[in-house]
Formats: structure tokens, C-alpha cells, sequence
């Protein structure tokens, strides 16, 4: 038996065991030797009458650290309740249950709005810089549910996916595209495509090589 491990569980395996686990007094979560992936390890869970096991299935994990950025041009602090009750209001006045919204973030607040200028709603926030970016209503709204009281707003252009932190805990958000960000993209790989100027190196001068003139030789 392992203290420490990881196990790759298909989700649905786990619903059915939540209501036993809520009825049970104590519950021991470790792993055990014997998967066939992510490390070789099994999920078990001991309960004082019952024990669960999910033996991993085949897969790896992806690599999802290469999608969190780490390069910012934008921050803000907000809260998300007042966030929550904006991004409500303005889904009233949508037409369909996908709706986008854009916001605006700079000089102390974030502005969410309808692209199509049917309603407007601020926030305020402590904010770091200034951007603009397009995102889904409903996913906006499910992420600052899942992260919920005070969070940390880090957006690096209208094109990369943004960041929300709380308490350690972080999830992205991919942008939706507009005209204006794909000039954004446009312009920055255009930018990482020129060739870098580089500094002249001063040749330092070579020395006069002295010639000695050759003596007559005299049999």
C-alpha cells in the first residue's frame, strides 16, 4: 500500500461511491501496485464496512501545464459575486444560450459587455495595465463560480488563454476570436519571424607581420 500516487479514474466510476462515502463515519484514500499506467497504481478507498478500488486505465496524463501562460500584460483583483451578478444580467439580453461578452479591463474596473452593444455592466477591481478580450458568457460564469470569493484576473493578450487564481488553485480560460485579435496574433508572430538585429563585433586590428630581409650567403 502507497501514501502517494497518482491513478487515472474514469469520472463516472466515481459518482456512484459519493453517496456511500457522505454515510460513512471514516475513509482512508491511498493506492495500490498494480495498474497498468500513470505510475502503475490503483485508486483505493477504505470505508469502516467497505473497500473501493479502480484499477488505472490506459492513458497518460496531458500536458496541461503548457497551456497555463506565464507571461501577463493585464491583471486585475475582483470580486466574483459581483462578477457572477453582471455576467446574469447581461445574459438576459442574448439571444441564444451562447453568448459572447467582451471585456475591458484598465483604470480600476473591468467593463463586460454585449459585442453588439445591447447592455454594459462594471465591475470594480484593482487592475494592473489594460486589455480587452472576448470570452463565452457561460464559461466566464462557470469559472468564477469554481473559484468563487476574491480572484486573480491575469489576461497576456486578446488571443492566449486567461488565468484565474485563487488560494493556489488556477483555471484557464481559452478567449473566443475577434477581428482585432487575430491582428494581434498576426502582428506578434510577424514580430517573432524578423531576424533580430545584432550588434556589430569590432575585429580587432592583426599585426604587422616584420619581414627580415634575407642575408647573402657566402660559400
Amino acid at each position: 500500500m502507497c501514501s502517494t500516487g497518482q491513478a487515472l479514474v474514469n469520472r463516472d466510476d466515481l459518482k456512484g461511491v459519493a453517496n456511500a462515502l457522505r454515510r460513512a463515519k471514516r475513509a482512508r484514500v491511498s493506492f495500490e501496485a498494480g495498474g497498468d499506467t500513470i505510475g502503475g497504481y490503483s485508486l483505493v478507498i477504505d470505508t469502516e464496512l467497505i473497500r473501493y478500488k479502480w484499477v488505472s486505465v490506459n492513458g497518460d496524463y496531458p500536458e496541461y501545464l503548457k497551456l497555463i501562460p506565464t507571461e501577463f500584460n493585464t491583471f486585475a483583483h475582483f470580486d466574483t459575486v459581483e462578477a457572477i451578478k453582471a455576467v446574469n444580467s447581461l445574459k438576459v439580453l442574448a439571444d441564444s444560450k451562447a453568448y459572447p461578452l467582451d471585456l475591458t479591463i484598465g483604470d480600476g474596473r473591468i467593463v463586460m459587455a454585449n459585442p453588439d452593444d445591447k447592455g454594459q455592466a462594471d465591475i470594480p477591481a484593482d487592475t494592473d495595465g489594460e486589455g480587452k478580450v472576448r470570452v463565452d458568457g457561460s464559461y466566464l460564469a462557470s469559472a468564477l463560480k469554481a473559484c468563487g470569493g476574491m480572484v486573480d484576473f491575469s489576461l497576456p493578450n486578446a488571443f492566449s488563454p486567461m488565468l484565474f487564481s485563487q488560494n493556489g488553485y488556477q483555471l484557464i480560460v481559452m478567449p473566443m476570436m475577434t477581428n482585432e485579435a487575430n491582428e494581434q496574433q498576426k502582428a506578434e508572430a510577424k514580430a517573432k519571424a524578423e531576424p533580430q538585429p545584432t550588434e556589430p563585433v569590432a575585429e580587432k586590428p592583426k599585426k604587422a607581420r616584420r619581414s627580415r630581409a634575407k642575408q647573402p650567403v657566402t660559400a
